[in-house]
This record gives C-alpha cells, structure tokens and sequence, in this order.
C-alpha cells in the first residue's frame, strides 16, 4: 500500500495516537535526553 493512501486512511479514520500522547511521549524523551546530558558532563572539569 503507498504512504499517501496510509496517510489519507489514517486522516480518515481519527483512531491513531492523539496528540497529547504523541506530546507527552516526546517531551519524556527529551526530558531523558537532558538528564543523559547533564549526567555525562557532570563530572567533567570546565574548560
């Protein structure tokens, strides 16, 4: 099946992940990424 007709069945259809799950689950991944980052850098001196 091509994408464009996925993607005009799923516009369709409204029974995909909702916005607020498809938000919330990005903003947990970027949250995770910011502790990796302040984890890595916390015990390294300062240029």
């Amino acid at each position: 099946m091509p994408i464009l007709q996925m993607v005009s069945l799923a516009a369709e259809e409204g029974a995909g992940a909702g916005p607020f799950l498809v938000g919330g689950g990005i903003m947990v991944l970027l949250v995770l990424v910011l502790l990796g980052i302040l984890a890595f850098g916390k015990g390294r001196e300062h240029s």
